[in-house]
């Protein structure tokens, strides 16, 4: 993996935010990261995808995909900062164009409620749990069902991510205010016994303190941001070798654009 220099990192913070940011009919997006000076990537989003279940690590998918800025889906202008004027509606859950999707899951949903034919669903087992769930009594008011939030508790909450820029801060100070914590911690502790537990710290214990160092300037953060950003490792273990990683379709090297923090994944 290719580390392109040293470059800004951006922190990412979550924060709750109305319906209409987060349900946003022009940028449904979890990370929105255009390229710029490329115009076929001006819309360019990021989406990952894991399992609910905290033991399963099989579970988490990326992908990427991008439009030009003019476009058959998105406005040619940005989406305004302002709410929109209160009319007394509540937020359409439905994509005004497009294909359906699952009640449930957002996925694709090409089955349909029998009764009702309003409420899409990608599977059969889906369409029960909604059923179960309220749908029965939602699928005798159809023209409500646009407006309605599923009480299945099926999916993650939302939360709008909150974008900084990560202060910079000196090796050097981080050392010494590291080492001024074990002197007090350790009180009447002998010079000599710091000095042989400096000498036998493993590399393990220096890459799992590198990451807690890092991570406790800005705690609360979620994701870290940057094309060609280097990672911060909470283990030594399975760390990729450059040869481990294979270089794009299109020959060049791959380089790390984002990474989500240990802390809350």
């Amino acid at each position: 993996m290719a580390v392109a220099g040293a470059r800004p990192v951006e922190l990412g913070f979550a924060e709750s935010a109305p319906a209409w940011r987060l349900r946003s009919e022009q940028f449904p997006s979890k990370v929105y990261a255009p390229l710029p000076g490329r115009a076929d990537a001006f819309h360019r989003c990021i989406f990952l995808f894991c399992c609910r279940e905290q033991p399963c690590c099989a579970g988490l998918r990326v992908f990427r995909n991008q439009l030009p800025r003019k476009n058959d889906f998105y406005s040619y202008e940005p989406p305004s900062e302002n709410p929109p004027p209160e009319t007394g509606e509540s937020v359409c859950l439905q994509l005004k164009s497009g294909p359906h999707l699952c009640r449930v899951c957002g996925c694709l949903g090409p089955k349909t409620c029998s009764r009702c034919h309003k409420a899409y669903y990608c599977s059969k087992e889906h369409q029960t749990l909604d059923w179960r769930l309220g749908h029965k009594q939602a699928c005798a008011q159809p023209d409500h069902l646009d407006h309605i939030i599923p009480d299945h508790n099926f999916l993650f909450p939302e939360f709008e991510i909150v974008i900084e820029t990560e202060d910079e801060i000196m090796p050097e100070v981080v050392e010494k205010e590291d080492y001024s914590e074990i002197i007090g911690s350790m009180g009447e502790a002998l010079e000599e016994e710091l000095d042989s537990m400096a000498k036998h710290e493993s590399r393990e214990d220096k890459i799992f303190q590198k990451f807690k160092t890092q991570i406790a300037l800005e705690p609360e953060q979620i994701l870290r941001y940057g094309r060609g950003i280097a990672p911060i490792w909470i283990s030594g273990e399975n760390i990729p070798q450059e040869k481990d990683i294979p270089d794009c379709p299109c020959g060049a090297k791959r380089i790390l654009e984002f990474q989500f923090s240990d802390t809350v994944c």
